[in-house]
């Protein structure tokens, strides 16, 4: 379960727990509400210590990235400028 989902869990159940007023036979929706954003909760919970232990995980780089830059002769690079000109003599359609 994502971060997302969490707390897309805990919104429904706050709904369901705090502003539903339903009545369904043998079924209290505010107890689904405290029961989804239990769910929630622990989903939220789980995912933010996955995060932290696959950050970990990758740790730092210990060796340094050699960047070599490369340089190309004036020569070489061409620039072609393309100039439009336009007379509006004529009425537009």
């Amino acid at each position: 379960m994502t971060i997302a989902g969490s707390i897309i869990l805990i919104m429904l159940g706050a709904i369901l727990t705090w502003a539903v007023e339903f009545d369904l036979a043998g079924l209290d929706i505010n107890i689904v509400g405290v029961i989804l954003m239990l769910g929630g909760l622990i989903g939220l919970a789980f995912g933010i210590y996955r995060i932290r232990v696959t950050r970990k995980a990758v740790g730092p780089i210990d060796e340094p990235v050699h960047r070599h830059e490369v340089y190309e002769s004036p020569e070489a690079r061409r620039t072609t400028v393309y100039e439009e000109r336009r007379h509006y003599d004529e009425p537009p359609l």
